[in-house]
C-alpha cells in the first residue's frame, strides 16, 4: 500500500519534459456541462472495450474525475483508471488498446509510470496505472469525499465553471483550464487528508 507521504504528494510535471506522445493538444472552447445520467452507461460502453481488448491484463478499471460524482459539471469526457501489472511493459497492453480505437497521447514514466489514451466515441481518458498507485487512490477518495460533501462539491463546481468561462475566452488549452481549478483542488484535498488522518 501506498504510505502517506506518497498519498498526499501533488503532481509536479517536469518543467524540461513534455509528455505528449505526438505533440501538445491544439487550443479549443472548453465545454464544461451539467451533469448528465448518461455518464455512467458511457463508462460502462469504455469499461467493455477495454475489457474485450485486454482481458485479465486488466486488473482493475474504474470510473473517476468528475463525471464519475453526480450532480457534478463536467467536461463531457469520460475519466477511466486502468490498473495493469506493469505500465512500462507497453507490449503488454499498447498494441491491444489501439488495436481497438484507443490512442495512446500521453507517457510519463517519471509519475507511476503514467499512460493515458484517448477514445473518440464514447469521448474518454483513460489513465493506466500500476497496482497500488497512489494516485488511483487519491482518485477514489476524491470521488468518494465530493459524493459525501455536498459543500466540496458546489466550491468545485463554482471553480470549474468559473475555470471554463476564464480559459474559453483565453488560450483554450486544457492546461490552463486545470490550472484554474488548481487552487480549489488542493484546498479540498487538504480538507480531505487531513480528515482521513494522512495529513497533520
Amino acid at each position: 500500500m501506498p504510505t502517506a507521504d506518497e498519498i498526499t504528494k501533488h503532481h509536479e510535471p517536469l518543467p524540461d519534459r513534455s509528455p505528449w506522445v505526438n505533440g501538445p493538444p491544439k487550443p479549443a472552447p472548453i465545454v464544461v456541462v451539467e451533469y448528465d445520467e448518461s455518464w455512467p452507461r458511457r463508462f460502462d460502453v469504455v469499461a467493455q472495450k477495454i475489457r474485450a481488448a485486454l482481458g485479465d491484463a486488466a486488473l482493475a478499471i474504474e470510473h473517476v474525475g468528475s463525471t464519475s460524482v453526480r450532480g457534478l459539471p463536467a467536461k463531457p469526457t469520460i475519466d477511466v483508471d486502468v490498473t495493469v501489472a506493469d505500465p512500462a511493459d507497453e507490449l503488454a497492453y499498447v498494441p491491444a488498446l489501439s488495436s481497438a480505437g484507443f490512442t495512446l497521447v500521453i507517457r510519463e514514466p517519471e509519475w507511476h509510470e503514467h499512460r493515458c489514451f484517448t477514445l473518440a466515441e464514447p469521448s474518454s481518458n483513460v489513465h493506466v496505472f500500476g497496482p497500488d498507485c497512489p494516485e488511483v487512490l487519491r482518485h477514489r477518495m476524491f470521488r468518494q469525499w465530493l459524493t459525501d460533501h455536498p459543500e466540496d462539491l458546489d466550491l468545485y463546481r463554482r471553480a470549474k465553471l468559473a475555470a471554463a468561462a476564464e480559459v474559453s475566452t483565453g488560450s483554450g488549452l486544457v492546461v490552463d483550464y486545470n490550472k484554474h481549478k488548481e487552487p480549489v483542488i488542493r484546498s479540498i484535498y487538504e480538507r480531505m487528508f487531513r480528515a482521513s488522518g494522512l495529513l497533520r
